[in-house]
């Protein structure tokens, strides 16, 4: 509201100086969570690297639209070097194919239209609609991203169709418990048709059992997509890599470069082995004003073949330019110590008496709780205790001093720090352990004078 007010809402009549938009851009700037900060743990938010916004400087200046090698050609042949290059980042593919995406949840919106197209086959009549027929069912794990369920109620088939599966005791899909659910539901009549697995998921960095899932849905001909748009560029770690063995048996796997490659949103991507696959599921056909006059393979090319976007921006620029100037070393570097730095966090949690972690750290996000120390918290509930901790991470929040999210892991309210972020060091984790123990400790104190969890 005080923004609101101190801009204006207004569209004015005649054109504002240069010097009174500039002063209120410093208002906006001002106002807004500063995902750059050393600090800033929230969600998965990475800082932009300088060349990255150059680069969306430069993409912005040229504007180009990249729906096909005909409107953009020298646009739509770096982002399918691009596509390349973070194929092979993670160990998808050497040559992979695909496009980029304004983000994950459509890349895997754009992967689940795929695997429904292929899957269902003569089920899709000729005006686009489905016929009737048992339900198609999709399975993820209770951990998956909010997207998934989404993109099941945009293309039809309903939320209550991804079916979810239960995770182990390190929150990753439970394998038996995935072929089981399987077969029951065959048995039931519906029709099984894709398995998502997460190459990290945003609660707590779990990856699934990525070549087991596999396994599972050849056995049972069911598209394999893995969502690894937090995750998979944890791979880039060389200690990480062993536990994203099977990612190159996915049919389709999504990224999210503005992430953990540390370039400015928006820029997702979809990988795909067979992009015939996508091409059916997309294609245009014969609208004539798209329709492409050439002969040559690359002239004909198009991306609105292989996703929903037709008007797309140049978000290949800021990913080539980041690469090429930092090199691939100094990214491992940076993804790795994001890993140390969560790895860091989680030993002072371990050692500490007034604080619990609530789950493993698999890449560089931490989930903990303040637990004031033990033989004074005794009489404290579960609830009481996910109330402390909901009002500490409010009172950290409106801190401004650190900036810190939140998970549920197993019914208890857990504190959530995620490191993307080049620009932290083992001083910011202390600092920030350090702000949540005060406010929890400000918290316990009014609990303690008969104002539950007051800040005064």
């Amino acid at each position: 509201g005080d923004l609101t007010r101190a801009v204006g809402e207004e569209i004015p009549t005649e054109g504002e100086s240069l010097e009174k938009l500039l002063g209120d851009c410093r208002a906006i700037i001002s106002g807004s969570r500063q995902n750059g900060h050393p600090r800033f743990f929230g969600y998965v938010a990475s800082p932009s690297t300088p060349v990255g916004a150059f680069a969306d400087l430069i993409a912005s200046t040229i504007n180009p639209n990249v729906t096909s090698w005909r409107s953009s050609p020298a646009a739509t042949e770096i982002e399918r070097i691009i596509i390349r290059w973070l194929g092979s980042l993670v160990g998808y593919s050497e040559d992979a194919q695909g496009l980029l995406t304004s983000g994950g949840s459509m890349a895997n919106l754009e992967a689940l239209l795929v695997a429904q197209r292929m899957k269902a086959k003569s089920d899709l009549g000729t005006s686009g609609l489905w016929n009737s027929g048992p339900p198609m069912t999709v399975y993820a794990s209770s951990e998956v991203h909010m997207s998934i369920p989404k993109a099941a109620d945009i293309l039809g088939f309903g939320r209550d169709q991804v079916r979810i599966v239960d995770c182990d005791d390190r929150l990753r899909m439970d394998v038996r418990a995935l072929r089981n659910l399987i077969q029951q539901d065959l048995r039931r009549g519906l029709r099984p048709f894709c398995i998502v697995a997460s190459a990290g998921t945003v609660n707590t960095g779990a990856i699934d059992p990525l070549p087991e899932i596999a396994e599972v849905a050849g056995e049972f001909d069911l598209w394999f997509h893995i969502d690894g748009a937090y995750g998979a560029f944890g791979a880039l770690d060389e200690r990480k890599r062993g536990g994203f063995q099977g990612l190159n048996r996915a049919e389709s796997l999504s990224l999210d470069p503005h992430k953990w490659l540390y370039v400015p949103v928006d820029c997702g991507c979809l990988l795909f082995r067979d992009p015939v696959a996508a091409r059916a599921a997309f294609s245009a056909g014969d609208v004539d004003y798209i329709k492409v006059h050439f002969d040559k393979q690359d002239e004909t090319f198009a991306f609105w073949d292989y996703g929903v976007e037709l008007s797309r921006r140049f978000r290949a620029l800021k990913i080539w330019m980041t690469l090429r100037y930092y090199g691939l070393r100094r990214i491992r570097e940076a993804i790795s110590e994001d890993n140390s730095l969560a790895e860091y966090l989680s030993e002072l949690i371990e050692r500490a008496e007034d604080f619990e972690l609530l789950a493993p750290v698999e890449l560089s996000i931490c989930c903990f709780r303040y637990v004031p120390a033990k033989y004074e918290a005794r009489d404290l509930s579960e609830a009481d205790l996910n109330e402390m901790n909901k009002r500490i991470m409010q009172a950290v929040q409106r801190g401004g001093q650190a900036y810190i999210s939140n998970a549920t892991i197993g019914g208890k309210f857990a504190l959530r720090a995620c490191i993307t972020n080049f620009r932290t060091k083992r001083s910011d984790i202390d600092e920030t352990l350090e702000i949540i123990r005060d406010s929890g400790r400000r918290l316990w104190r009014g609990h303690g004078h008969g104002q539950p969890y007051s800040e005064s």
